[in-house]
């Protein structure tokens, strides 16, 4: 079998020395800024600065991540920092924007670029278009199948990287908007408060307010076992999760994957060790109860995007925390540095220097904390003992120990001591002025998409609802049964094919691809010429055709970088991003460009995209968090959408939006079963432009979280 590189995180510079002696063939790692582990420590610049040195030194690789959205006010700071990193010569940076691609391509053309998972690319179409506008690898989407891997790899000669081992979202790679709806902490800016993995109620007949489970936190991938059938399938490198973990964790797995990829150079009998010792060794990693995910579950190509598998990488009755349980907090002593808990006897006890992990039992506080104190308490009971515990903890709380101090290694550093003096860092260059060229289809625009209110929904019988409105044009949803119905020819809907646009689904999978290449010349054919694209691999359908496409708002546009690379996709229109605010709208689109931007005024935002019929597993549709926020899921054989109750509306904005230059505006009702009287109350609504009660801004006034500034000495 042919050598497959083994790509480590190092979140630290310990969790760097632990890749390294362990024999990963590259690590990466994120500086203070952009990147999706803002969380984790990350690098200074004399740290990576040394490390970069160190690690080509040792003959392996190093890669860079800056893998989050950027806004047009920070084009500045991402220029300066692409500007360093060209000048030291990473061996690739691990991307997320689009409008990064145009900035190195125009700026730093020796910069190599990769695709990070939360492009969501999951089809051999979205490869392609990477590949042709200069990105040498690509993060697959974690929601494939072997299958759909083995299918991509056949219909492109890129480099394909795919995670093998660490955390999961539940949602699709890419597409989560919860934590930044409930506070601005994006997952798209590297922020993510892990909201999915908190304990929910159901709201339905059956189920007490007592009762719940952890239905979206999801058990942490392993695909082990499937190494020989990955590398079998032509995949160029495996990543291993895990920038927020510590050094002995990042160790453990990656001396277990080396181990067997080692191994299989050599003969059966080398490589049945190699998995037997591998399997023992990743016991120890301290983590949460292991999938295979969607990696075995299709073994042909499907019509739609079902598993043939219950979703057993689910498991509501657990936490989804890290570490082994040691138990719940039995009693609880004194303030401050003095504060104590008492835990049960077990065979694995938390000892002095241990590091724990504390989740209240309504789930409203989660702390990982080092145990400072340790006292044996025989008189308490057999086994148990006293450990100093965080304030806000209490009897019933539950523990978990996630990492041991007897159990540490130390690995040589590789950063050597009195290496770190460097002090290059980036300048203070301007990004070089852009600006989107005024555009010859101005005109043809005005004619396909005129100004005005478009109604955006999911379901055929909705259209009938609002055709009342006379909108200027109707979103449909691009579902199996919607395009189902549209191809039967003789069926009439009180909007014409003209008056139609199709919105297709952010994730694509490989799995439709020849499904999609069959439809979309048939739909163009029966005057249906109007399409919303929200992933890259939908682009290559409409290059030879007279369709008008319009970029969705999951094609991430926070800038005028980002706009150009679409333009140069023949994306002129563009629907803004959900998560974006009024000031860096107006910001990144000039005046002359407004009349090509859609605002979405109303929305249930799906805050989760998750390739599973949740429905089928889960009794019910609505449902709480502990903090009294209320969600519904929507579920059929196609996937499931998380939305809040409460729903996205700046419909008072339209008038000040108008005065500013923008003239199209979408209310975006494909969120739950659209009723009569809750149409014509929003109508009025828009026709009054008074704020709607029971609403979210979302991100619109106050933008994104920001974390105080880094100097990254």
């Amino acid at each position: 079998m042919k050598s497959v590189e083994l790509l480590a995180p190092a979140g630290s510079p310990e969790a760097l020395d632990a890749a390294i002696s362990e024999g990963a063939d590259g690590v990466y790692l994120g500086l203070k800024n952009f990147n999706a582990r803002m969380r984790s420590a990350n690098f200074t610049y004399a740290q990576f600065e040394s490390a970069l040195h160190s690690v080509h030194r040792k003959g392996r690789k190093l890669y860079v991540t800056v893998n989050t959205v950027f806004e047009q006010r920070e084009a500045d700071r991402l220029y300066q920092l692409l500007q360093y990193l060209a000048s030291l010569g990473p061996d690739g940076l691990i991307i997320q924007d689009l409008g990064i691609i145009t900035m190195v391509r125009e700026h730093f053309p020796t910069l190599k670029l990769h695709a990070s998972t939360q492009m969501n690319i999951a089809s051999s179409r979205g490869v392609n278009v990477l590949s042709k506008h200069g990105v040498s690898r690509v993060v697959l989407a974690r929601e494939l199948s072997l299958h759909e891997i083995r299918d991509i790899r056949i219909h492109t000669n890129m480099e394909l990287e795919v995670f093998v081992h660490g955390a999961l979202c539940v949602s699709a790679s890419g597409l989560c908007l919860f934590s930044s709806f409930l506070g601005g902490k994006s997952a798209n800016r590297g922020l993510c408060t892990q909201g999915c993995r908190r304990y929910f109620s159901p709201n339905a007949p059956g189920h007490s307010p007592t009762t719940g489970g952890y239905y979206f936190s999801p058990s942490d991938l392993q695909l082990f076992e499937q190494v020989p059938d990955l590398v079998a399938a032509g995949i160029h490198a495996f990543k291993i999760e895990g920038r927020m973990k510590s050094a002995d964790y990042v160790g453990t797995v990656v001396s277990a994957y080396r181990q067997l990829i080692d191994a299989l150079s050599g003969n059966e009998e080398r490589i049945r060790r190699a998995m037997t010792r591998g399997m023992q060794i990743l016991r120890n990693d301290f983590a949460r109860e292991k999938t295979v995910f969607y990696s075995f579950y299709d073994t042909q190509p499907r019509l739609t995007q079902k598993t043939t598998r219950p979703v057993d990488w689910l498991q509501a009755d657990r936490s989804g925390g890290t570490g082994i349980p040691v138990g719940t907090l039995l009693k609880v002593k004194g303030t401050g540095s003095e504060r104590r808990g008492l835990i049960p006897g077990g065979a694995l006890m938390p000892g002095l220097g241990d590091s724990v992990r504390f989740h209240r039992a309504d789930d409203t506080d989660r702390q990982s904390h080092k145990v400072g104190f340790m006292q044996e308490a025989p008189q308490e009971g057999q086994g148990m003992r006293w450990i100093s515990i965080p304030e806000g903890f209490e009897p019933g709380d539950a523990v978990y120990l996630i990492q041991s101090k007897d159990m540490s290694k130390r690995y040589a550093p590789v950063i050597p001591p009195g290496r770190e003096a460097s002090r290059r860092r980036p300048g203070w260059e301007h990004a070089p002025p852009l600006s989107l060229p005024k555009t010859s289809k101005k005109q043809k625009g005005k004619t396909v998409f005129p100004e005005g209110l478009y109604i955006a929904v999911s379901r055929l019988e909705d259209l009938y609802i609002i055709q009342s409105s006379k909108p200027a044009r109707v979103m449909l949803k691009y579902t199996r049964k919607t395009v189902a119905y549209l191809l039967a020819k003789s069926r009439m809907l009180p909007f014409n094919p003209g008056e139609i646009i199709l919105v297709l689904d952010p994730y694509f999978p490989q799995t439709l691809d020849q499904v999609l290449e069959e439809e979309i010349p048939l739909l163009i054919s029966l005057g249906y010429r109007q399409f919303v694209v929200n992933n890259l691999g939908h682009c290559p359908y409409f290059r030879t055709t007279h369709a008008a496409v319009i970029a969705g708002p999951y094609l991430y546009s926070f800038n005028r970088w980002a706009s150009a690379f679409l333009s140069c996709l023949g994306l002129d229109y563009a629907i803004t991003p959900l998560e974006n605010n009024r000031q860096n709208l107006e910001q990144t689109v000039e005046l002359h460009r407004r009349a090509f931007i859609f605002i979405t005024l109303f929305a249930y935002p799906p805050l989760f995209h998750i390739r599973a019929d949740l429905g089928a597993t889960y009794g019910f549709r609505h449902f709480s968090d502990p903090r009294d926020a209320s969600f519904t899921l929507i579920s059929n054989p196609e996937g499931s959408l998380v939305i809040p109750e409460k729903p996205f509306s700046i419909i008072d904005k339209m008038p000040f939006l108008k005065v500013a230059g923008f003239t199209r505006f979408i209310l975006d009702l494909s969120g739950p079963p659209l009723k009569k009287g809750d149409y014509q109350d929003l109508i009025r609504g828009v026709k009054n432009g008074r704020p709607l009660p029971h609403t979210s801004r979302f991100n619109w006034k106050n933008g994104f979280y920001q974390e105080p500034r880094s100097t990254n000495a």
